[in-house]
């Protein structure tokens, strides 16, 4: 598959689509699970976070693949066997509604079509859109082991489910009762509390008289949901509020439904809120609900799992919404007299993290699993260091999560997902849980129904990392790669996913899931705010692949991948770094037409020359920071020392430095400059191919005499510390500090590009003998025609000069620039800027504009108002200097 030459222009397109069949074609990233289990210490495994059956790519998933992506094939280049396991979710609540929608087009509802029926439409759909999130994930060039694909619904992972829930049930950890849950009305399901999201509110506060029964008085409740106060069971203070001693133990009548009350003494209750009486509603609260089995108080549900008032408030309120009632409840109390005050309040309120609808606390009977004794675990884990997580800042959260968890409502009320494997026998009411469906009860009857419920994703997920390899079976994968190396994800799902897989680990694998966890950072605008499709602010990844290359958009992200700093992403920083790619590409492209498979072996020893010892020194340099940088999760700082490397000191410096030996006369040295232009490009494209895996398999392939075909497994570069030379990094400074002096002295007065300037220096000694035995270089980068070097130079009036390293080095002038006309064009320029930047700080002067244009429109014209002063600095330095020049 090799090429024989590049293309002129480097088109990824094609490029990644032949790879990508190649690698998958090849098998390149199956290991052999048997082979690795006879050498556990040598391998290495990522599971990757399974992305919903109904996604869709989006940047956070791109900056997540590529991370994963860098660390596996680095990982392959240091010898290790990696495997990575791709797979999807099946994401009850998001998939089911897909469906759901997809039926209420055709007019029906999932009750017409019956629950087996429906499930084999979800399972058609998933067939069908399905596997549109795994393609996306190829194409961004993950090296995943696509031969173990999985899917959280496979036979397999379903078996590790049932293993799972009957083992803790048969440990006292899984149990059903009655509880107060996270009740989304419109998915009609209970919903874990992290799956709960909090959204800003404008309420209002309702200030409600409750009578003392004895007639001494009233206490002031303050509420933003007078609706629930029909479902009120006691009203509590705060033991040592000196308001409300003399009342505790006394009883109140409530409004509107006149049900005798107790006032209890608490210290849960917030002296500070409202009037210091807080209603106490067990069935919609949780937090009274708490409350109430510490007092023993009914719990009086009013609202239904509809988010209708129910048969235990008073008539006239039954069958409205909750929201109806609201009003109409503020209406009766007012009527009354029983609503005192009413204030505008700002306030959080509980959604669906699906749907968005409000979250309806509701108490109803579910499936928990005791997670105190298996959070103590997953905290231990990471304390002692059995788990790291990166950067450090996010134990405390996990720990604090950790500390104040409550039991995990494990039961949705759904129909896509695992089904709960818990019967009832309806002939004498015997429970059965069991790993496979019972045929009969213990009693005999053959009547047994299955529990209609099936269990939260979360569950299959928490197993993700043992199921994906087989377990309960005891299998090869097993032995070899858990626990997995890594997991990369984000931070919102720290509580959802990796506290859940660190318990489920510990309990049967009794071990850590993962080694390391590396929690990346939010991908943000331009502008630093959350990309929505509501503000039109999301780049599409795929969108990017298909303009400028998948390798663009993988460095553009692992440039920015500071650790525990959010991303500010743009095209156009996609898009600067394409022009990256295209250098790397271009200077293949040159170095290509030197490079025939004919150039002498690479031996450090006959590199004589400056240039040669000094990039094979930055290139030991750039192999160790980079190996330190990939392990230590400094994705950023790799991505950067490539760039620095490639761009800066490769292509400007050393390419330019070893023309005169390519176009030459001198056959030793040009066959010394092959042989090095080989060996530094070859190991540039082994050392940059986790982050940019095409476009160098691409070039590698092109390179003669080298293995064409297996760059995706190649070896990281072997040290070479007989390549090691400092002095070569503090002589190619000098040089390069000549020539970039006179440079600047030429793009600062404006002479031409074509026009060879006379260049003198004045040093002695070993500075002396250095320059003139680099007069080439510098006459070749610098464009110098002739230059002196002396200690007793003396040069001529009208001389540009600077200083480097010690030695001064002077341009004459004369005839080369026009002073007099420069002067003009400086002054012309200069009352140009002076104008444009007068009118931008009269416009910031206005207060009116910045207090009433947008944010950024402000920001864009200070951006600008900066930029123009900085252009008449500079401008009016040059014409002092000029000046001086004129006399």
């Amino acid at each position: 598959m090799a090429n024989e030459t590049l293309s002129k222009g480097y088109e990824p397109a094609d490029v990644e689509e032949r790879w990508l069949e190649y690698w998958k074609t090849h098998q390149s990233f199956t290991p052999d699970a048997a082979k690795a289990a006879t050498h556990v210490k040598d391998n290495y495994s990522i599971v990757i976070p399974p992305p919903n059956v109904t996604g869709a790519l989006h940047m956070g998933h791109a900056l997540n693949l590529t991370l994963q992506d860098i660390m596996c094939r680095y990982m392959r280049q240091r010898g290790k066997t990696v495997l990575w396991v791709p797979g999807t979710d099946h994401a009850g609540i998001a998939t089911q509604n897909v469906v759901e929608r997809k039926l209420l087009a055709e007019g029906k509802k999932r009750e017409d079509l019956g629950r087996e029926e429906f499930i084999n439409r979800v399972w058609e759909w998933k067939e069908d859109y399905g596997g549109r999130i795994l393609n996306q994930i190829r194409r961004m060039g993950a090296s995943v082991d696509w031969s173990r694909e999985r899917f959280t619904m496979d036979e397999g992972l379903t078996k590790a489910v049932r293993e799972v829930f009957v083992s803790l049930y048969e440990q006292g950890l899984v149990y059903r009762g009655k509880y107060i849950i996270n009740w989304c009305t419109r998915c009609h399901t209970a919903l874990a509390d992290d799956e709960v999201e909090y959204a800003p509110a404008k309420s209002t506060l309702y200030h409600l008289r409750y009578p003392l029964e004895d007639g001494s008085g009233s206490v002031t409740v303050a509420t933003v949901r007078p609706e629930t106060m029909l479902g009120d069971t006691a009203v509590a203070v705060h033991p040592e509020d000196e308001r409300y001693q003399s009342m505790i133990g006394k009883h109140v009548i409530l409004p509107l439904v006149g049900r005798r009350i107790p006032i209890i003494a608490d210290a849960y209750v917030d002296r500070e809120f409202g009037t210091g009486c807080l209603k106490i509603t067990p069935a919609h609260d949780m937090n009274d609900w708490e409350l109430g089995r510490k007092y023993n108080l009914e719990a009086i549900g009013v609202i239904d799992d509809k988010g209708c008032m129910n048969d235990n408030a008073p008539e006239a309120y039954r069958g409205m919404s909750a929201a109806d009632c609201r009003t109409l409840i503020a209406q009766d109390l007012r009527a009354c007299g029983a609503l005192t005050a009413e204030e505008p309040y700002e306030n959080k309120v509980n959604q669906c993290y699906r749907c968005k609808t409000t979250i309806e606390p509701f108490v109803s009977e579910q499936w928990f699993v005791s997670v105190k004794p298996l959070a103590e675990k997953a905290r231990l884990a990471v304390e002692d260091g059995r788990t790291t997580i990166w950067p450090a800042q996010w134990n405390k959260t996990y720990f604090n999560w950790l500390d104040n968890i409550r039991d995990w409502c494990i039961s949705r009320q759904l129909w896509w997902g695992h089904r709960i494997p818990v019967w009832t026998c309806r002939d004498c009411g015997e429970i059965i849980v069991a790993r496979e469906d019972p045929t009969s009860c213990k009693c005999g009857s053959t009547a047994l129904s299955q529990d209609e419920d099936v269990l939260d994703t979360w569950f299959s997920s928490a197993l993700w990392p043992f199921s994906t390899m087989g377990w309960p079976e005891q299998t090869n994968e097993l032995k070899a790669f858990y626990p997995t190396s890594l997991l990369v994800t984000g931070f919102d799902i720290l509580f959802f996913w990796v506290a859940r897989m660190m318990m489920m680990g510990l309990q049967f694998m009794d071990n850590v899931p993962f080694k390391d966890v590396y929690i990346h950072a939010l991908v943000r605008d331009e502008h630093g705010k959350k990309m929505s499709k509501s503000t039109g602010n999301v780049i599409d990844p795929l969108e990017m692949i298909d303009k400028y290359g998948c390798d663009s958009l993988r460095f553009t992200l692992t440039s920015f991948a500071a650790m525990g700093r959010d991303i500010k992403l743009s095209e156009a920083r996609i898009e600067g770094y394409r022009h990256f790619i295209n250098k790397i590409w271009n200077a293949a492209r040159f170095a290509l037409m030197h490079v025939d498979g004919n150039e002498p072996e690479f031996d450090p020893k006959v590199m004589t020359a400056l240039h040669h010892k000094w990039i094979l020194h930055r290139l030991e340099m750039l192999k160790n920071e980079h190996a330190a940088q990939i392990e230590g999760y400094r994705f950023n700082e790799a991505a950067q020392g490539l760039y620095g490397f490639v761009w800066r000191e490769f292509c400007d410096w050393y390419l330019e430095l070893i023309k005169p030996e390519l176009y030459g006369d001198d056959p030793a040295a040009k066959a010394a400059a092959r042989s090095c232009l080989k060996h530094v490009l070859s190991e540039i494209m082994v050392i940059a191919h986790p982050v940019i895996p095409f476009v160098t398999q691409e070039i590698w392939s092109s390179i003669p005499s080298l293995d064409a075909e297996s760059l995706a497994v190649r070896p990281y570069p072997k040290a070479r510390p007989e390549c090691e030379d400092e002095a070569s990094v503090r002589d190619m400074e000098f040089l390069q500090g000549v020539i970039v002096a006179v440079r600047n002295i030429r793009s600062e007065l404006g002479v031409a590009p074509g026009v060879a300037l006379t260049v003198m220096v004045r040093a002695g000694g070993e500075d002396q003998r250095f320059l003139t035995a680099h007069e080439t270089e510098i006459a070749a980068l610098a464009r110098v025609g002739t230059l002196t070097v002396g200690a007793d130079i003396e040069p001529p009036r009208g001389c540009a000069s600077a200083v480097v390293r010690g030695c001064e080095l002077f341009v004459p002038l004369e005839g080369v620039v026009d002073f007099v006309a420069e002067l003009a064009r400086l002054d012309k320029e200069l009352g140009k800027i002076s104008k444009e930047l007068d009118f931008v700080t009269k416009k910031l002067g206005n207060e009116s504009f910045v207090s009433k244009a947008p944010e950024d429109v402000v920001a864009k014209e200070k951006a600008k108002a900066e930029g123009f002063a900085e252009k008449k600095a500079t401008l009016e330095q040059l014409r002092a200097r000029m000046q001086e020049f004129v006399g």
